[in-house]
């Protein structure tokens, strides 16, 4: 699949390609991640958030004639797979580097690839801490770290009062690390999880699940789970009579869960690590909604995500100017110190993790969201 930015191409002078993938009119990225089903959806849309950037850049002349294109392959978010669209990206493709790469387990088998070829990752999507580690010095990530999402949820509860808390996670690697990074926020206020559950990708024991939350009775529920499979344990557990508050990480879709839960799910916070896309003060959240809408690209926290991600991006290879390789862009990223959208994004500090934003928002009519 190829999403490229649109938009005339300036006439430049031509320079001599030191690097793969970076012509006189275009540089190409690869990204591997999960592309179908409904998590693919969510991946979609932050793509297309993504291309409405790179297209706005290249409408402007921001990168002196040149485009944006991405190169996009599935692996399903299997690690072997994941390993064998970097090494197609690579070799076959001449990528120049990648962007928006998706998943903990993906991300961390691909990592001696991408070191030794010396190709830049910038945005990763869903990349726990652990993997992040795996990865460090060929990936930047502008979304803030799990760990910093399971602080906030944990200090925000026990703010207003509730000290039973109990975790939801993924039945994967990446889940049983949300797990740790839950149990270490409580562990912060003298608490640990009243209860601990992993679910299933096809949630099929949703019900068995929701049965072990409610035999230790939770005020309120932590959920580290995608597409629908926070709708189903919330129905499974109203189900057997069991009432908490749920909260979910970023990981959580709003809108889906919306559709699968029905009206009860007003109610659901969730942690989002980008700033609210329907904010009408600033102006580029304005800017943004406005070519969503124009390219009938959904609004909402995936697409504006994409969108931030690309803007991150477009500002590195801007101050790598025409004569563009790989050290030139890693050197970049490296001093970018920016702010976005009220975001503050500062990779100077020498890590590999930008923001520390996180913000607060509930599930609303229609699985819309307000703060």
């Amino acid at each position: 699949m190829f999403l490229g930015a649109a938009g005339a191409v300036v006439a430049a002078p031509a320079v001599h390609a030191a690097e793969p993938g970076v012509t006189d009119q275009e540089v190409v990225f690869g990204q591997t991640g999960i592309l179908s089903g409904p998590l693919g959806a969510q991946i979609n849309t932050m793509l297309a958030g993504a291309d409405l950037a790179f297209a706005e850049a290249a409408r402007n002349g921001e990168l002196g004639g040149r485009r944006v294109r991405i190169r996009s392959l599935d692996d399903e978010l299997k690690p072997d797979l994941a390993v064998a669209n970097v090494k197609r990206l690579l070799e076959q493709e001449h990528v120049f580097g990648f962007f928006g790469n998706v998943g903990s387990a993906t991300t961390a088998a691909t990592a001696p690839l991408l070191k030794q070829a010396g190709a830049p990752l910038l945005g990763g999507y869903a990349v726990a801490d652990s993997a992040r580690e795996r990865v460090k010095g060929a990936a930047y990530f502008v979304r803030t770290t799990s760990g910093r999402e399971a602080e906030a949820l944990v200090q925000h509860l026990t703010t207003i009062g509730v000290q039973r808390i109990g975790a939801a996670v993924l039945d994967n690697p990446g889940g049983q690390e949300a797990q740790a990074l839950i149990t270490a926020a409580l562990s912060q206020f003298k608490l640990e999880p009243v209860a601990v559950t992993a679910v299933k990708n096809d949630a099929s024991n949703a019900a068995e699940a929701a049965r072990k939350l409610a035999d230790r009775n939770p005020q309120a529920v932590l959920m580290y789970l995608g597409g629908v499979l926070p709708g189903e344990l919330m129905k499974a557990t109203w189900a057997i009579g069991a009432s908490p508050s749920f909260y979910g990480m970023s990981i959580v879709a709003g809108e889906v869960t919306a559709k699968v839960a029905g009206e009860r799910a007003r109610g659901l916070a969730i942690s989002q690590v980008v700033p609210y896309p329907w904010g009408q003060a600033d102006p580029l959240v304005s800017g943004y909604r406005q070519l969503a809408e124009a390219a009938k690209v959904p609004v909402g926290y995936y697409s504006f995500e994409g969108y931030l991600n690309a803007l991150v991006l477009v500002e590195a290879l801007k101050r790598c100017g025409r004569d563009l390789t790989r050290a030139r862009l890693h050197a970049a990223i490296r001093s970018l110190k920016m702010r976005l959208a009220g975001m503050n994004v500062d990779f100077t500090a020498g890590g590999h993790t930008a923001s520390r934003f996180v913000d607060l928002v509930q599930v609303s009519h229609g699985g819309k969201f307000v703060r």
